[in-house]
């Protein structure tokens, strides 16, 4: 399947979903917009991080965050005729902010995180295949993420117990 276009920056502001499921317009990037959404949620994260800075706060906002996300997927996905267009990124944002909370906080193992992330959300290893081929609607959209953030936070964490540092 071809590589759909962005939506112009006008759709962001058709309907609250669109702008939260557009990632405020990180997914409008012609380039990788996967990539851009994982780069903003990287950005953002400390931002995030320094208003709910207890970790209970944070699981519960990104909990809350998921269920928004299933919708405004859903609804921008059927505006744009696609179920998982590239311009939707929240289903990047929300999972990356879960890994960045179980990463250790230093700039290498963030880094690391960050590749990890976009190596598994690219591949789709099972499960996530699945959601992304079977489940066509925002459910599905997000799922196929949150698989990927959890074997990033498995790869992480087997690095972490095998490095001398």
């Amino acid at each position: 399947m071809a590589k759909l276009p962005p939506p112009p920056l006008k759709f962001l502001f058709h309907h609250p979903a669109h702008f939260i499921a557009c990632g405020m317009g990180s997914g409008l990037s012609r380039f990788a917009p996967g990539t851009a959404g994982t780069a903003f949620a990287w950005l953002t994260y400390p931002f995030l991080r320094g208003y709910l800075e207890s970790d209970l706060g944070l699981a519960i906002f990104l909990l809350l965050a998921f269920a928004v996300g299933v919708a405004a997927c859903q609804i921008t996905g059927r505006a744009l005729g696609v179920v998982d267009h590239g311009a939707i990124v929240w289903d990047e944002i929300v999972p990356f902010w879960a890994v960045l909370m179980l990463t250790p906080p230093e700039l290498l193992w963030q880094l690391a995180a960050f590749l990890w992330f976009r190596f598994y959300d690219i591949v789709k290893p099972e499960p996530a295949r699945f959601f992304d081929t079977r489940v066509k609607n925002g459910f599905g959209v997000m799922m196929d993420d949150v698989i990927a953030a959890g074997y990033t936070v498995l790869t992480i964490a087997v690095f972490k117990a095998f490095l001398p540092f």
